[in-house]
């Protein structure tokens, strides 16, 4: 099954969370930080209210979001992220 955002939205899928510190201290599931990164996997039309808007990001893009930004969404047991393009604060090169 796939996701197709529409509008101005994207889906991303989260990056897992580090399991062990630089340092080698392995970290239990309630210690662990959850990521803001993560990768994009679809991308929307741009179109919103009828206007067309500029999609910045591309399919593969490795991304930062907003850490209260957009819907999480569980599907065929991966977790993934629906969001609006503004939400994304910059792509990782």
């Amino acid at each position: 099954m796939k996701i197709k955002p529409l509008g101005d939205r994207v889906v991303l899928k989260k990056v897992e969370a580090e399991e062990k510190t630089a340092s080698g201290i392995i970290l239990t599931g309630a210690a662990k930080e959850v990521p803001q990164f993560a990768e994009v996997v679809a991308v929307g039309s741009g179109i919103v209210d009828g206007k067309e808007v500029q999609m910045e990001l591309s399919v593969g893009d490795k991304v930062i979001y907003n850490k209260y930004a957009g819907t999480e969404v569980k599907l065929d047991n991966e977790e993934f992220i629906v969001l609006k393009q503004e939400d994304v604060v910059g792509v990782i090169c």
